[in-house]
């Protein structure tokens, strides 16, 4: 139960994430969240410029991972990713690099799990990243409109 709620309260600040990072026509107005201050950080891999993401990429993502939830938000070109019990959200870019849609992050407590992850496969209900660095091969489900999907994926070991 504990679990659902944290989850709940984790997508409802994610979808007013992805709310206010959607850039407005005001262009004297500063980013309205961290995330939104990604768009300016160069790709942490170096490895070139990041076009935008594909339209399937664009939401909030939640997964399971070692007991703790992970959301990860693309708006954009823009992606942030926060895991429970850290303090410190990831943040970055995504979208196509070289014909692969990839997302790359930085966080500023130094953890390197999700440091470059490639996209393998995504749709309107799910997708599945595989993370250089300590995580390896995540899948994730689509939370649409502040709710939490039926069903959160989990990931089998390490």
């Amino acid at each position: 139960m504990r679990t659902a709620t944290v989850a709940a309260g984790l997508v409802t600040a994610l979808a007013a994430l992805t709310a206010c990072s959607g850039g407005g026509g005001d262009k004297t107005s500063s980013p309205t969240s961290s995330a939104a201050a990604a768009s300016t950080s160069p790709s942490p891999s170096g490895s070139g410029a990041v076009t935008g993401a594909s339209d399937k990429l664009q939401g909030s993502w939640i997964t399971t991972s070692g007991g703790k939830i992970v959301a990860l938000v693309v708006t954009g070109k823009k992606a942030g990713l926060f895991v429970t019990g850290r303090k410190a959200w990831c943040q970055g870019t995504a979208g196509k690099e070289t014909g692969t849609q990839m997302i790359h992050l930085t966080c500023p407590d130094g953890n390197k799990d999700r440091v470059s992850g490639r996209v393998d496969s995504v749709d309107g209900k799910g997708m599945t990243v595989s993370w250089s660095g300590g995580t390896g091969k995540e899948t994730y489900t689509k939370a649409e409109g502040g709710k939490l999907p039926s069903v959160l994926p989990t990931k089998q070991g390490r």
